[in-house]
């Protein structure tokens, strides 16, 4: 999910917008509509996008000592 602080500025923003203007009623539901289109969108924030980074690096890394393991085993298996 993107960061909430970047979901509540823009709902603010248009918050102040909506102050003179006869819409004011739906600002109730601004925060909630923003949301959900990031939702949709599958957007994710940096922090969740570095985390997921990473733990796919371990992943390649293991992957990697694995097959080599498993190669060694295969020769000798052969011998």
């Amino acid at each position: 999910m993107l960061n909430s602080q970047v979901v509540q500025d823009l709902s603010n923003k248009i918050r102040e917008i909506l102050k003179t203007s006869p819409l004011n009623d739906a600002d109730k539901n601004i925060h909630a509509l923003i949301q959900g289109v990031f939702t949709k969108m599958e957007l994710v924030s940096r922090e969740e996008f570095d985390i997921q980074s990473e733990v796919l690096r371990n992943t390649r890394e293991k992957l990697t000592l694995l097959e080599k393991k498993l190669s060694a085993l295969e020769e000798l298996k052969q011998k």
